[in-house]
């Protein structure tokens, strides 16, 4: 079932720093990605994240370090949307 995206105020964003099983697949070391609040998986040792599918699943906390922005910083990732991948032009001159 997909969840639904939360207010953007409760958004978080994180650091990945480990991939584990997930990697170059669902998740890449040293990219930023949007957290969004699950109080039952963080009980689990949790998190719920938006990977690269642009779908939220959980993965293991420890693969990830909370980020602390700035406010101004946290508005601009907030405005930020991923553009869609354009398919490279097969046009010959």
């Amino acid at each position: 079932m997909k969840r639904k995206a939360p207010p953007a105020k409760a958004r978080r964003y994180a650091l990945c720093v480990d991939a584990g099983e997930y990697d170059n697949v669902d998740l890449v070391r040293r990219k930023v990605y949007e957290v969004w609040p699950d109080s039952d998986a963080e009980l689990h040792g949790q998190i719920r994240v938006v990977d690269e599918s642009g779908e939220d699943y959980l993965f293991p906390a420890e693969y990830f370090q909370i980020l602390t922005l700035p406010a101004g910083a946290d508005r601009l990732f907030r405005r930020v949307r991923p553009r869609p991948r354009r398919a490279a032009s097969k046009t010959r001159r």
